[in-house]
């Protein structure tokens, strides 16, 4: 329902991540990241032993010096080559970030198009976790899809395209993830936001955050089931973008309206006022039962939109937060 997307009236683009994402705009981003939510985690949590940590990290090829109790036999025996596994220190986090960037994100009637409110919020996401040592790493979805590897003669399914960023640390490791997203293609079609989400739990992870960026017009029971599989280990984190057109409709005549993720052109009547409350209550029942799935798998939930502004709506959740772990409470 909420798919279809307004052709006018044309979309106002102020400083910020515009379709041509150069480093200049990734930049004044960053400086503005930077200026309001610096500090805003400190604090948050600590290592509980010094050392290099027990949690099983990724596996690397055997180094002279190296401690052979460490030894990764399973890939050593699969590779011939002789692997330790490295482990990860209690102290850091991890992040990853599942983030949809299906052909209904190019779309937005306010100060920002739905993609550009992504971006920035992978920006003030990078921001926050680098810190400390941090790792953060993502896996990106698109509409587009590519056609599997062929079998035994048979016609070749079609996958998902999907971009994975492995997860590093560093500032400069985060800022190279950002420009990565920024700069990534949108593919006609509809992205599979359940197979994105479920590929955060392959491998299996160690414990950290997950955070899950999309505009959640699938189905529920299409990503319901992923995201509540992803909570049992990890802390989860849903943000939901949201343009105001996707709420209501105005009064503006005969309104055409294209479905960006399949082309569909429709005329909607809009100065018809039951046609207007009928858009808005299926509007506010879909959003209704978004924020029941996600409470349900236990996730926190963050709505930003493009009409207002995000940055500040960051803040005040991350604020919110902060206070809630101080009483001793959980969200």
């Amino acid at each position: 329902m909420a798919r279809a997307a307004a052709v006018t009236p044309p979309v106002r683009r102020p400083a910020g991540v515009t379709p041509g994402r150069s480093e200049a705009v990734l930049s004044r981003l960053q400086l503005l990241v930077t200026r309001k939510l610096d500090g805003l985690l400190q604090g948050d949590y600590a290592g509980l032993l010094p050392g290099p940590g027990s949690e099983a990290g990724e596996s690397r090829e055997y180094r002279p010096g190296d401690d052979v109790r460490r030894m990764d036999w399973p890939v050593t025996a699969r590779t011939t080559t002789p692997h330790v596994r490295r482990t990860v220190a209690d102290r850091e986090l991890e992040t990853w970030l599942a983030v949809d960037l299906s052909a209904s994100l190019d779309f937005g009637t306010g100060q920002w198009l739905k993609r550009e409110v992504v971006v920035a919020a992978v920006a003030a996401l990078a921001h926050l976790t680098v810190r400390g040592g941090n790792r953060i790493g993502a896996v990106v979805g698109t509409g587009g899809v590519a056609p599997a590897s062929r079998r035994w003669g048979a016609t070749p399914p079609a996958v998902p395209v999907v971009r994975r960023l492995p997860a590093r640390s560093g500032r400069k490791e985060a800022q190279g993830l950002v420009r990565a997203v920024a700069g990534t293609e949108i593919g006609p079609g509809r992205a599979d936001l359940g197979t994105l989400v479920d590929l955060l739990n392959r491998p299996p992870r160690r414990r950290g955050v997950a955070v899950v960026i999309s505009d959640f017009l699938a189905p529920p029971e299409q990503w319901g089931r992923p995201v509540r599989k992803l909570r049992v280990r990890h802390d989860v984190l849903a943000i939901e973008v949201v343009d105001p057109r996707e709420l209501d409709l105005p009064d503006v005549g005969v309104l055409p309206v294209v479905d960006p993720e399949t082309g569909e052109l429709h005329e909607v009547q809009t100065a018809d006022p039951r046609l207007r409350r009928r858009y808005a209550e299926a509007a506010a029942a879909q959003r209704a039962a978004i924020a029941r799935e996600l409470r349900a798998a236990g996730a926190a939930h963050l709505r930003l939109r493009t009409d207002t502004d995000w940055l500040l709506d960051m803040v005040r959740f991350v604020a919110a937060q902060r206070h809630a772990r101080t009483r001793g409470t959980t969200r």
